[in-house]
């Protein structure tokens, strides 16, 4: 598929701008099949999918002082030699909820926003300190704004990536294995959701293209992500 015309986002709906402020919590899901297939091959895992995943959404906490805004640039963390990107779909929470049914989780939510899901790969990462490569300083740049929910259906939303200007994702949420409203039910069974919390989804496979699934940002590269309906987030890595 073709990328978007340059024209491609604007005559946009209603935006509130997303200011570079700590979210009250940032809650992460893991949807994309193609996404989890592409990071076991890519830690010499040949098993495929664990079954547990195709029965209950897989989220986790990532840290929300890592957050900035979507015009700040990003650093290679000291020793990283190998960071990459994850494009998401976020919902922003509007209203405090509990134990919401699918039905009820649309209600909840004040609108979607772009985040880029900044990650350290190193190897002294793996295991139980994976998270800490999601964590460091600037390593979540969102934004730029929001669209409210009565604008965009979030199930139904074209998005990809570029890294300066080369196509590295193009996919779609219909890929996702459970719908957003899902993801926030099951969330909300678990914890309370509260107004500004940013809930994202996971990010789609990489494309077989000239940078290769195995490609990793590098200072000076310049990294646009995008959404249908929503708009694009660029970041440079400094």
């Amino acid at each position: 598929m073709s990328l978007p015309s340059p024209g491609f986002f604007s005559n946009q709906p209603d935006f509130w701008q997303v200011a570079a402020q700590v979210a009250p919590t940032v809650r992460d899901f893991i949807a994309f099949e193609q996404h989890v297939e592409g990071t076991a091959r890519a830690v010499g895992v040949d098993a495929g999918v664990v079954p547990e995943w195709y029965e209950a959404p897989a989220f986790y906490f990532t840290n929300p002082y890592a957050l900035v805004g979507a015009h700040d640039d990003v650093a290679v963390a000291p020793g990283s030699t190998l960071l990459d990107f994850e494009l998401e779909v976020a919902a922003v929470v509007g209203r405090d909820g509990a134990s919401l049914t699918p039905a009820d989780a649309r209600d909840h939510v004040f609108g979607y926003t772009i985040i880029n899901d900044v990650s350290s790969r190193d190897s002294w990462l793996d295991g139980d300190q994976w998270l800490l490569g999601k964590s460091m300083p600037g390593f979540c740049p969102i934004g730029p704004w929001i669209v409210t929910r009565d604008e965009v259906d979030p199930n139904d939303l074209r998005l990809g990536c570029t890294i300066n200007g080369v196509a590295i994702q193009d996919g779609h949420t219909l890929q996702m294995r459970f719908r957003i409203p899902e993801l926030i039910a099951y969330l909300s069974r678990h914890v309370t959701l509260r107004p500004g919390d940013a809930i994202a989804t996971g990010t789609p496979a990489r494309l077989e293209g000239p940078l290769g699934p195995g490609r990793h940002l590098e200072a000076g590269d310049v990294v646009t992500v995008w959404i249908e309906e929503i708009g694009e987030l660029t970041t440079v890595i400094a």
